[in-house]
């Protein structure tokens, strides 16, 4: 029993460790390229307030998250981000082809997230930025980039991205 339960638990390792090269492998494929002007871009969200991700991410890390109202794997990211919002942690949101502001509006209050959101209604600046996959979410600390991954990423693994970009 005990060398049956030895070699699950082995087989369960290795699977996991392949799970994490594979995921990291595919991050790296689908990462942006993001242009230089990617920190200065002047944004602003649906309730008018201007955002400088420059400035935001002069203290702490910030996390710029890139999603989509009809995004099937940001409905389950979505609410980690919404939650770190609601903490105090530093976030903005990049709503990509969502709807005009009123209609992006109606959705949030009907999921009852509270957090900055620049709507990217025609998906310029998605473009701009590289983005191909939803959701993306850029780290940036001091005006410099510190991680891109793309996809489903657990609210643990975006505070432990904002931890690390910070130490």
């Amino acid at each position: 029993m005990r060398a049956k339960l030895r070699r699950w638990l082995r087989e369960a390792i290795v699977l996991l460790l392949i799970a994490g090269a594979v995921m990291l492998v595919m991050d790296q494929f689908r990462k942006p390229a993001l242009p230089p002007t990617f920190i200065s871009e002047q944004l602003h969200t649906i309730d008018g307030q201007s955002v400088d991700l420059n400035a935001l991410s002069a203290t702490r890390p910030l996390l710029v998250y890139v999603w989509a109202t009809w995004c099937a794997v940001c409905r389950y990211t979505s609410p980690s981000v919404a939650n770190i919002a609601e903490e105090g942690g530093n976030v903005v949101t990049v709503a990509l082809r969502s709807g005009d502001d009123a209609t992006l509006s109606r959705w949030l209050a009907k999921k009852k997230y509270e957090m900055p959101i620049v709507n990217d209604e025609q998906g310029q600046l998605s473009r701009l930025w590289q983005i191909q996959v939803t959701p993306t979410l850029v780290v940036v600390y001091k005006g410099e980039v510190k991680s891109v991954t793309t996809g489903f990423t657990s609210g643990w693994g975006m505070k432990l991205r904002l931890w690390w970009a910070g130490i």
